[in-house]
């Protein structure tokens, strides 16, 4: 097969969570551009219809589906949705994500509750289900998760980009675990599952804390500046692409260089 061909998304379905804004939106919109038939997912429809609008406006084929993945509810007609319109799904995109800071001895059972359930809870329901009802009986997809580098180690707050975070991290390290099992599980299936992990990536939801530690973490990542959607969206149709047809069970680290200085 041509090299280029192996990059090629023409046709497939994919689905990405969390899929209106920020790192979500550009992944969709990488996806998108490389031919893929993307679904995006998210808990506000305002946001879900702009999000499709400005896809759609560069010709993309692009639909919402108003959903919470954190409610467990909410899952199983999520996938019943999905398989009505498309009768598949080639790719899965567990972006959701939320936060809560709170130092580790005050953190508050409602914080740890909420991250978890969206950062991890959410990703396990709708992927077991969508492993269940397409991917396995299929015998083939391609799960991308998108964890983070607070999920590499901790991060006191005396660090650039500190913060009373630990739910975060809990989470995150939870679901760089959580794809390195499901990897070996679903192998033999022909199902791939990676994790990319992002550092500093500049999005509208993170730009105050960004502002606030800028100067502190340009000096600290080798390549001298924070990423962008850019630098993202290329890596996710990588990951989704023949061209990682033997790639499985990996974090791909997209941050600049700071987790290895």
């Amino acid at each position: 097969m041509p090299t280029k061909r192996l990059f090629d998304l023409t046709n497939k379905v994919a689905l990405v969570t969390g899929g209106s804004t920020g790192i979500g939106y550009e992944i969709a919109d990488g996806l998108c551009s490389m031919g893929a038939r993307v679904v995006i997912v998210a808990r506000k429809e305002e946001r879900l219809q702009r999000a499709v609008k400005e896809l759609s406006s560069k010709g993309y084929d692009v639909e919402a589906i108003r959903a919470d993945v954190s409610q467990t509810e909410e899952i199983a007609p999520l996938v019943d949705a999905l398989i009505e319109k498309h009768g598949t799904l080639d790719v899965l995109v567990n972006n959701a994500g939320t936060n809560w800071i709170a130092p580790a001895q005050d953190y508050p059972d409602a914080g740890w509750t909420k991250v978890m359930s969206v950062c991890i809870d959410g990703p396990f329901r709708l992927t077991r289900e969508i492993g269940k009802r397409i991917m396995i009986p299929g015998r083939k997809g391609r799960i991308i998760n998108i964890g983070s580098t607070a999920g590499l180690g901790g991060n006191g707050t005396g660090q650039t980009g500190g913060g009373h975070f630990i739910g975060y991290h809990a989470a995150k390290g939870a679901l760089h675990s959580f794809t390195r099992g499901l990897a070996v599980e679903w192998g033999p299936l022909n199902i791939a599952v990676n994790t990319l992990c992002p550092g500093f990536i500049e999005t509208k939801a993170a730009a105050a804390f960004q502002t606030s530690v800028r100067e502190s973490a340009i000096g600290q990542i080798p390549l001298g500046r924070f990423g962008s959607g850019e630098d993202i969206k290329g890596v996710a149709a990588f990951l989704a692409s023949d061209a990682a047809c033997y790639i499985t069970g990996q974090t791909i680290v997209v941050d600049g260089g700071i987790s290895a200085n």
